[in-house]
Parts: C-alpha cells; structure tokens; sequence
C-alpha cells in the first residue's frame, strides 16, 4: 500500500522532512546525541568525515572510526522529538522512498544513545556511567502507538504502577527493555537499571524554582522503586521513547548516560565534558569491536 504524502513527508529532494537525510546519507549504526554540540564532540573521533548535514536541531555527521561506518545525529531534547528522528530514521531503511511503500526486507539498526542524566540513586555517583537496562517512560508518547509487553517487562511495569501512585493527570506509565546484542557489547563495568524518561526538566524531574510540584512525592517513589535486583537508577528525557520506539520498529537499541548531577546527594559534576570525552571514547572503541 502508498504511503500518502501527508503521511510521510519528503523534502523537495526526496530527503525525509525533518532529518534532511537519503537512505545513503547514514550507517547502520548510529549514535543519538541530544546535544547538536555533541554531535562534533563525538565525530572529531572518526578517522574520516564523509558527511555533514544539517536541519533545525538535527546535525548528522557520518564517518569511519577504526574502520566500522558509524553515523551521529543530535535528537535536540525530549521524547517528541525522538518520536520524529526514530520514525524518520527507520524511514530511511525500511520504506522506499520514491514507491512509498514498506519494503519486503526489513533492516535493523543499532541506535545508541550517549547521553546525560542526574542519579537517583546515592551510590551512583557524579561522573559515572550508567547502562539503561529499562526504559520507563514517564511522558506518555508510547500510550499513541499499539505495543506489547513481554512478560519480564509485564511484571517490571506492573509492579511499577503499583509502586507509583499517582494523580489521574499523569501519563500511564510504559517500559520497553534494551537491546540484548547492545547490553552484552557495551555494558561492562557500567552501573545498570531502569531509566525513567520524563517529559520535562523542572517540575516533571522534581524540581522547584517558582512553581509548586503537584505531585511533590515523585522523587521518592523514584528512588525508593526496586524490582527484584533492579532499581530507578537515573533519570533524563529520551530513553523510554527510544526503547519503545525502537521495539515496536524492530531496532537494537540502548541508552548510556554519563551521571552530571546527583539528585540524592546534591551534587553536580564539574568536569562534564571531560566525563564525556571518557564516555564517547569507551562506547566508539567497544562498537568498532562490535559484530554488526
């Protein structure tokens, strides 16, 4: 069946509307960075640039590094917009363009998030890295798409929603799991758990300048959540989206953060981009050692 053109937009060169990218324009695996000011701080790694683009908030370099074809794209911040660099992205590989229509063979592409996050919990501390075993999703974007459970992740949200009591305005509450492939290549030596996506920085993260929280027990609910050996391990704004995102398209996919602040004791890191650099240079050397 087309694709009407209301549906999937082209620009004039028959790129994808958003992303300004052609299925040639971009590896099989990408990192996703939310920063478009990190997207060079990870590309000035590459052994060879052979692309550069540009549209809004969304940078695309794509290279080599030791050999393997990696693409980097900045997502600017949020679930919406992963909703859009996500669906644009599998566009790219699994839909013929110029038919408009989905094609017989369906390509799986590993995303990769590296990204920045405050701890919730104490002994996590300030500059480590954290690998996101699960995706809770705090914002709701997952509640628009048809997805199914496994019954690991069935039991994790389940026990989840009964944990976090919360007022009838919130988002339903959703998780997704990482990718397998993606854990056993890039988690070692890592912190690992849930990481809870919320739809905001302020109030829906807990925090208070000069308005009040409607729902001041969040944080607490967060951090004091564990199911069997897992607990609430970190909280940002994208890693939900992607893994749910990322499941229903059929995607490997997986979330690293480097830990900038800790809620729970207060503290902020003061060497954020050279725990990035760190962070970058461990995940570009274990996906060059990765089998595609």
């Amino acid at each position: 069946m087309k694709i009407p053109e209301s549906e999937l937009i082209l620009n004039a060169d028959g790129s994808v509307y958003h992303l300004n990218l052609q299925p040639e324009d971009i590896a099989g695996t990408i990192i996703n960075v939310g920063d478009p000011d990190r997207v060079k701080m990870v590309s000035k790694y590459f052994d060879r640039i052979e692309l550069k683009k540009q549209k809004r908030e969304f940078i695309t370099h794509t290279g080599t590094y030791k050999g393997k074809r990696i693409t980097v794209i900045s997502t600017g911040i949020g679930a919406d917009n992963i909703d859009i660099v996500y669906n644009e992205l599998d566009a790219l590989v699994n839909i013929d363009l110029k038919k408009r229509t989905i094609r017989e063979k369906l390509v799986s592409l590993n995303l990769i998030r590296i990204g920045t996050s405050g701890s919730l919990q104490e002994k996590i501390p300030v500059d480590g890295f954290v690998f996101s075993k699960y995706g809770l999703g705090l914002d709701g974007l997952l509640n628009f798409y048809s997805f199914t459970n496994t019954e690991q992740e069935s039991r994790v949200i389940e026990s989840f929603r009964n944990h976090y009591i919360g007022k009838c305005v919130l988002s339903q509450p959703y998780i997704a799991k990482s990718s397998s492939k993606l854990e056993n290549a890039l988690s070692q030596s890592m912190f690992n758990g849930i990481t809870a996506s919320c739809s905001g920085f302020y109030a829906p993260q807990g925090r208070v300048l000069r308005c009040e929280l409607a729902f001041p027990e969040m944080m607490n609910l967060l951090t004091s959540f564990q199911f069997e050996n897992n607990f609430i391990t970190n909280f940002e704004m994208e890693t939900g989206a992607m893994y749910g995102l990322a499941k229903i398209l059929g995607h490997h996919c997986c979330s690293i953060n480097a830990i900038v602040a800790n809620r729970v004791t207060k503290q902020h890191t003061n060497k954020g981009d050279e725990t990035m650099n760190l962070l970058i240079e461990q995940v570009l050397e274990r996906i060059a050692r990765m089998n595609d």
